[in-house]
């Protein structure tokens, strides 16, 4: 019989319905009935993609006599996180406070009061593998619940009040040093694995924000150390099994340090991140292959990631047919029925590393050892030639794969996740002249604008077959209000500049710390819970701080407006602690940091119609400019009274499209589109 997650939207509760276990979702029900019953809440927290809260379930929440003793003992509550990332976030604290460490599942026990008390992430029915078993926990639980609450009600208050502290984070000093930025590079350097590309051994994540950090900072100082960081990096992840050869795309991160052996799970944010990555890094290096890569992922985006409505679905799953990579593997004797022709598979399957042996648990993960081009010259083609056989053996190994059943799919909708992507769209469409990434972006933000917000206009986080609930979160407004403005930047319409604004405005309003600076992660009506966080580190996806700040600071910079300007600098302020002790983990703070700091620019393109200047935007688009903004201003046009300051007094001279560059709001002399690219 279904339990009382049957009636929820999010595929990860649903996929708890069917279990004996009396499970709750989040709300008013279950924890009342915690304080009338006196029972502690088992929290439970995951997602639909995570490998290990499948083994959890299928080992301890399928099982009667599991089920029967939290059903006796505990209010049981399962969790989204992708939901509810404000739960996720107090109680992962809590845990890493506990055990030193943390990860999905996690599995936390709660006063009546929502006070932790206990917790950790992955148990095993019974001990072993050199752990307790998760029935030898819940008895202690219950044995300390009955027989020693006091101390477990000691240990939850001083636990909450450290929760709080660290919510709020540390106000020592509101001043920076100077040379976080450096300080972050130099971290980066030392733990840069300059073989195999990335930071770190095994496991091995992209650290996006950390990536464009470097470009950023490269484009600044000309540190010609500091390009090869980024390049050896992504060529390396492009080459390795973390890509998806067949059918584009990123997994959430490598197993191992030469990123052969992904964690299968394919995340929207991942993707949108990463395209951003390529995307810019195209723009610096003007490398084909990272063009190569945004337009596969972003194909594998729209293919199998998009709404019929537009918007962009959370994640697919790590398993089919209930193993780990399945739907991705590949051996010897299917490439070579496959591909037909002996020469061509022999080819294949020297390139892409499909072996008897095989790389991953007896069979093969495609990835690229070596270079196109290198492997062109070991067997004697060129590279032009296998790049396009190889080509045309994927596309067959591709439609064949399209026959497998697919990984489970979480095709909820988020607002925050859908503003990456909606941002990394905009900025692909624009570089590539893609009319198809642009639409993309443009069907996506309508369909959250107009099918995500609540009746006062505010965001909803979470969209599900015809449903979206939730209060959106601080990563929602920062996330889509970056996303608009990226918009902008790619179409000049100025709708988007002005939907960037209200979203930023709706943040400030509703967010913003007035007396401390920075932004809290819910807003000032948000359903009270026993934390309430400002979020300044990157995690997984960037700072919702750290984007803000730098949407404040661009529409500071466009707008002429001062106070955008002083709450960006205020953010700074309230997360100066991070900035000076752990500035690495702060990628996204820096950014916005670092944007505060240099001179920048604005520039104007005056022009008598849009197709005088067609050739001129291509060439903008095409530039890696981070620190300059672009205002197009056509004869005729309204842009409003908020670019006016901008736009006044510019006017294309001779008819001809005439380029205005200025900074610190005084503009030098006008030049032609020729002269202003010759610089």
């Amino acid at each position: 019989m279904p339990n009382r997650l049957a009636h929820e939207t999010s595929p990860y509760l649903l996929q708890h319905a069917n279990n004996p276990v009396h499970w709750h979702p989040w709300g008013q029900e279950a924890l009342e009935k915690s304080k009338q019953e006196e029972k502690p809440i088992f929290l439970s927290i995951g997602y639909s993609a995570c490998h290990w809260c499948h083994v959890m379930e299928h080992e301890s929440f399928e099982s009667q006599e599991i089920a029967d003793y939290l059903n006796e003992h505990f209010v049981s509550i399962k969790v989204d996180r992708e939901e509810r990332p404000d739960l996720d976030q107090i109680y992962m604290n809590a845990v890493q406070l506990l055990t030193g460490h943390g990860g999905w599942p996690m599995s936390v026990f709660l006063t009546p009061e929502l006070m932790p008390f206990f917790g950790g992430t992955y148990w095993p029915p019974t001990a072993g593998r050199g752990m307790p078993g998760f029935d030898q926990v819940l008895r202690a639980v219950v044995d300390a619940w009955e027989n020693r609450r006091e101390v477990a009600l000691q240990q939850s208050r001083l636990l909450t009040e450290r929760l709080q502290r660290i919510g709020l984070g540390s106000a020592e000093s509101t001043e920076i040093p100077p040379g976080r930025v450096s300080m972050a590079v130099r971290q980066m350097e030392q733990s840069f694995d300059p073989k195999h590309g990335g930071f770190g051994s095994a496991p091995k994540f992209p650290h996006t924000m950390n990536i464009d950090l470097l470009m950023r900072h490269f484009a600044e100082t000309r540190n010609e150390q500091l390009l090869p960081m980024v390049t050896t990096t992504l060529d390396k992840m492009a080459m390795g099994g973390i890509y998806d050869h067949l059918g584009g795309g990123f997994a959430r991160y490598s197993v191992d340090e030469y990123w052969l052996v992904p964690h299968f799970e394919k995340m929207l944010y991942d993707n949108a991140l990463l395209i951003a990555n390529y995307v810019d890094a195209y723009r610096l290096t003007k490398n084909e292959n990272y063009a190569r890569v945004v337009k596969e992922s972003c194909d594998y985006i729209l293919r199998d990631m998009t709404d019929e409505q537009g918007g962009f679905h959370s994640t697919e799953d790590a398993d089919s047919e209930g193993e780990e990579g399945k739907f991705y593997v590949w051996s010897p004797e299917e490439v070579d029925k496959l591909l037909g022709d002996p020469v061509v598979a022999q080819r294949f399957r020297q390139v892409y590393d499909i072996t008897e042996s095989g790389n991953f648990e007896g069979h093969s993960i495609p990835r690229l050892k070596k270079s196109i081009a290198q492997y062109a010259q070991d067997l004697g083609t060129t590279e032009d030639e296998l790049r396009n056989e190889m080509r045309q053996a994927r596309e067959v190994l591709f439609n064949a794969r399209c026959k497998r059943i697919r990984p489970g799919k979480d095709d909820k909708i988020l607002a925050s996740w859908n503003g990456l992507m909606i941002e990394a769209f905009a900025k692909a469409g624009a570089t590539f002249q893609n009319e198809v990434y642009i639409d993309a972006a443009k069907k996506a933000a309508t369909f959250v604008l107009e099918q995500m917000t609540d009746k006062a206009g505010r965001l909803l986080h979470t969209y599900r077959h015809g449903h979206a609930k939730l209060p959106g979160y601080l990563d929602d407004y920062s996330y889509l209000a970056s996303a608009m403005f990226a918009l902008y930047e790619a179409t000049f319409d100025t709708k988007w500049l002005e939907h960037s604004q209200q979203l930023i405005d709706t943040a400030i309003e509703h967010f913003y710390d007035k007396e401390s600076g920075g932004f809290f992660y819910t807003a000032d009506d948000h359903e009270q819970l026993i934390a309430r966080n400002k979020d300044f580190y990157d995690h997984s996806v960037p700072s919702g701080n750290g984007v803000a700040a730098l949407v404040l600071a661009k529409l500071g910079k466009l707008l002429s407006n001062e106070k955008y300007l002083q709450l960006a600098k205020e953010t700074m302020s309230a997360a100066a602690d991070v900035l000076q002790k752990h500035p690495i983990a702060a990628g996204q703070l820096l950014i916005a940091y670092d944007y505060l700091q240099q001179p920048g620019s604005e520039v104007v393109i005056a022009a008598a119609d849009r197709a005088s200047c067609d050739e001129l935007l291509r060439a903008i688009h095409h530039r890696y400019q981070p620190n300059t903004l672009f205002v197009l201003a056509i004869e005729g046009e309204d842009l409003g009274a908020k670019l006016q300051p901008m736009v006044s007094g510019k006017s294309p001279l001779d008819g001809q499209p005439t380029v205005y560059v200025c900074e610190n709001f005084q503009c030098n002399a006008p030049v032609s589109a020729s002269e202003y690219l010759a610089t």
